[in-house]
């Protein structure tokens, strides 16, 4: 199933993904999570992606501070903050990360919108993704706290009928693609 997914949303050409990256931003914007978000965490898109540059300039014109991931040798993920000067190094999978004494380390708990990329999704907010569990390890405490809210950024072609589902999976509260919002029913992270 990831590689069908992962096939579709390649094959998107360069009109559609920013197409569907504009949409997405606007929907966004819908979300009271989004709204009272002063620290996002966002990534640098690979593989057909949605790209989420529209957002982070967004957020940066309204002043939020924006957090990219880094990979840790734990296999999680670690949020760094990302400033107009902070340098960027591709870590051991190839992908671009916050690096040197600028990329400063935002805990997870302060961080109040974390927006993932994702290869599938259901209706009942369950993300598949690329395989290596650095989501799901990094936001495994996260089911107590109704910080930050899970939001997924996909193509609309990238959702199915229904995934599988792992005691260690994390669900989302939304996913936004191109055409629509999608509000699944735990929605305590604000995205009513």
């Amino acid at each position: 199933m990831r590689r069908t997914l992962r096939a579709r949303r390649r094959a998107l050409d360069g009109r559609a993904q920013r197409q569907a990256a504009l949409g997405a931003a606007e929907r966004l914007t819908r979300l009271p999570a989004w709204r009272r978000a002063r620290r996002v965490a966002l990534y640098l898109p690979a593989d057909g992606e949605l790209d989420p540059s529209v957002i982070l300039r967004r957020a940066w014109h309204e002043g939020r501070r924006i957090c990219l991931p880094v990979l840790r040798p734990d296999g999680a993920l670690a949020f760094r903050r990302l400033t107009a000067d902070t340098p960027l190094r591709a870590n051991r999978l190839g992908l671009l990360e916050p690096a040197g004494p600028r990329a400063v380390a935002v805990p997870l708990a302060h961080l109040d919108l974390v927006l993932m990329p994702l290869v599938g999704f259901d209706a009942a907010g369950r993300r598949l993704g690329m395989g290596g569990g650095f989501y799901d390890r990094t936001l495994a405490g996260r089911g107590r706290f109704r910080r930050p809210a899970l939001v997924g950024l996909a193509h609309e072609c990238q959702r199915v009928g229904e995934l599988p589902s792992e005691s260690w999976d994390v669900p989302l509260d939304a996913v936004i693609t191109g055409q629509r919002l999608y509000r699944f029913p735990r929605g305590g992270a604000g995205t009513r």
